[in-house]
């Protein structure tokens, strides 16, 4: 019988979820590796780790996925790290229907269907973690992250509703909080912003082309974000809240989430408003 402890991760294409899934394994995890797309799941596999899809749109990859993970370790998971998502800017007035339901079916309704697949398994154990990878929006809303904004503070609520519902159960439900990290976040938010929204009819079309598209189209090299570190700091966080006795509720990562949560607990609305608008 093996003691090595076993976790899912999503979106381990790149950026938090492939730093998270490389250094757990040297650190002796057992790493489920799960990208949307199967030819990230080959190169992770050519890499040297357990990979297979999961696509929070699609429920029969999210079932599948998770079935895999437990036929492998015979029954067990010890830990879920749910961290796959998207972003879509733009001004909340130009936001399709449909476009908000894209998003949160990834950054939302994909991560608790998991989310409930996984606490029997965990329940029936006697313990486990289960990770949810916020974002410094999720804290302080900011102009053109309105469906980010509304997805991240929804799994926050619901995250914070489950960690008391779990407690003395063994399950720790946990927030980590990271704020600018250098990913492809803006890379891959361009095909949804091309897909849904319709800028050059917008009211606001002159704030696309001089403010939010030159930002959206820069790489990350071209304009970093202030505070911005790499996705091993998210990784150096997560270890704690999957390896300490008692882990946190939340994890702030980077000095911008630190400030954001000052900002939100010491200033009024308008004051703080003011502050984020310019920030």
């Amino acid at each position: 019988m093996t003691t090595q402890k076993s976790i899912l991760i999503t979106g381990c294409s790149s950026g938090i979820g492939y730093d998270a899934a490389h250094n757990l394994h040297k650190r002796g995890w057992r790493v489920f590796a799960t990208c949307r797309q199967e030819k990230d799941c080959e190169r992770l596999r050519g890499e040297g780790l357990e990979s297979f899809r999961l696509d929070y749109e699609d429920e029969g990859s999210i079932r599948d996925a998770l079935q895999e993970c437990l036929d492998r370790t015979g029954g067990t998971l010890d830990a879920l790290f749910n961290n796959g998502a998207y972003a879509l800017s733009a001004a909340v007035e130009d936001y399709p229907r449909d476009a908000l339901r894209a998003v949160f079916e990834t950054n939302f309704f994909g991560y608790f269907d998991l989310i409930r697949q996984v606490i029997p398994v965990m329940r029936a154990q006697g313990h486990g973690r289960i990770v949810n990878c916020s974002s410094v929006l999720g804290i302080a809303a900011m102009p053109y992250r309105g469906v980010y904004n509304a997805s991240k503070f929804a799994m926050e609520g619901m995250t914070d509703t489950l960690r008391m519902e779990m407690r003395g159960t063994g399950i720790h439900a946990i927030l980590i909080e990271p704020g600018p990290i250098t990913t492809k976040i803006r890379e891959n938010a361009q095909a949804p912003f091309e897909k849904w929204i319709d800028w050059k009819n917008s009211a606001r079309r002159d704030e696309y082309e001089n403010l939010l598209m030159p930002r959206l189209y820069a790489g990350p090299k071209d304009k970093p974000d202030p505070g911005e570190l790499p996705p091993s700091a998210v990784t150096k966080k997560l270890i704690h809240a999957l390896e300490s006795p008692r882990p946190h509720p939340r994890y702030y990562v980077t000095w911008p989430t630190y400030v954001a949560g000052i900002i939100k607990r010491v200033f009024s609305t308008r004051m703080a408003d003011w502050i984020l608008t310019r920030s």
